[in-house]
């Protein structure tokens, strides 16, 4: 298995609560991401993308990314986009809803108005929903709150990794899509990606929210595993793996105790994880390259497979 996402149909998703709506078109094959050209960016979207991205202190092609998806930079027909509004109330070239805009609507071209029919002020205004979101700290979570699911998340940074002309194309580490090495392991990775968005609570296994071992070890008993509750007891029950030679599907040990580490995630790429880090917080995708605090990695499926 791949952990390869379901075609989405073409549908309007509602971003709960903050009020932002979303036309998504049909996504077929793999959860990789999309893709764009910096030449297919009419020119003055373009001058704005980098100018609001150069006032919020966002990458500028993260705002083209969202404009893309969202309305191919204002040359979208649908109802909504240059007047009206759709049927859920989105409105503009960034699609806000009016009670969004009222909160992060901004007057860009100093007219004395704000309007979200207007580039000039409806891209600066996703610029500061996005930095208030936690841009550029952690985009991820960021363009996560314009939409709820791992696949549009993974689809804007497609077009901002396209837009980028750098050596590390911004959004690179969230695009990957490795191939990973066992049936158990696609499973454990699939499932991690199902859970992104719910909300961490301490002592929850799901289905709705969950702590950190109680994610890995939902994810392992989708692919018919059996993993102990708490980390330290699946860090002790191993295999262990050096650093260096994780895969996708095995886990990620953080936090050392006394006992045991107190922390784990499920790697989904080099450097990459899936967590739920604390409260008030979600699971989502996080780097685990830069932390201090790295246990080490186990593989729960190499022994499986073994049998």
């Amino acid at each position: 298995m791949t952990g390869r996402l379901l075609a989405v149909a073409a549908c309007l998703v509602i971003a709960v609560p903050l009020g932002l709506v979303l036309a998504c078109s049909v996504l077929s094959g793999s959860a990789s991401c999309g893709q764009g050209q910096a030449g297919d960016i009419p020119p003055d979207y373009l001058r704005l993308y980098q100018q609001a991205g150069q006032t919020y202190g966002i990458p500028w092609q993260v705002l083209a990314g969202i404009g893309k998806a969202e309305s191919d930079h204002g040359r979208g027909v649908a109802v909504g986009i240059r007047y009206g509004a759709n049927h859920a109330g989105a409105m503009g070239p960034m699609q806000f809803l009016g009670s969004t805009w009222t909160t992060y609507g901004v007057d860009g071209n100093g007219d004395g108005r704000t309007d979200a029919y207007d580039s000039a002020d409806a891209i600066p205004s996703a610029a500061k929903y996005l930095k208030a979101s936690g841009a550029p700290g952690d985009l991820y979570r960021a363009i996560w709150r314009y939409n709820h699911t791992d696949w549009y998340v993974r689809r804007v940074l497609g077009y901002a990794r396209e837009y980028s002309d750098s050596p590390q194309s911004v959004g690179e580490e969230f695009c990957s899509s490795p191939v990973e090495s066992s049936a158990v392991a696609g499973r454990v990775v699939t499932y991690a990606r199902m859970q992104l968005g719910k909300p961490y609570a301490w002592g929850a296994e799901g289905p709705g929210s969950f702590d950190c071992s109680g994610l890995t070890m939902r994810a392992y008993q989708y692919a018919g595993i059996l993993l102990p509750r708490v980390a330290a007891d699946q860090w002790r029950q191993g295999p262990a793996v050096g650093r260096g030679q994780e895969q996708p599907g095995d886990l990620v040990f953080m936090h050392p105790g006394v006992g045991g580490p107190g922390h784990v995630g499920v790697v989904v790429s080099p450097g990459q994880m899936i967590h739920a880090p604390r409260t008030g917080d979600v699971v989502r995708y996080a780097s685990y390259s830069t932390r201090s605090d790295v246990v080490g990695f186990t593989r729960p499926a190499l022994s499986w497979e073994k049998r």
